[in-house]
């Protein structure tokens, strides 16, 4: 194997978004650094099966509006 071309593989803590951290080894940052996480499977509905919340509504209905005219007459 080649020299000095592979990332430090070190300890780092992980926080979830309720505050918990766990310890485990990566190459992201540097020894003993804190990783803070936005989403996690604790709080992402993917994950708990919450319902989906759409953040742009109507959009569908803005585009037809837009191109109502632009439709074929066959189907």
């Amino acid at each position: 194997m080649k020299k000095n071309i592979h990332p430090n593989y070190h300890k780092i803590k992980v926080e979830m978004t309720d505050g918990s951290q766990f310890e485990t080894m990566s190459t992201w940052g540097k020894e003993n650094d804190v990783l803070k996480l936005e989403i996690d499977p604790k709080s992402h509905s993917a994950w708990t099966g919450g319902k989906q919340k759409l953040l742009d509504k109507g959009r569908v209905s803005k585009f037809n509006q837009k191109f109502k005219n632009f439709r074929s007459e066959n189907k």
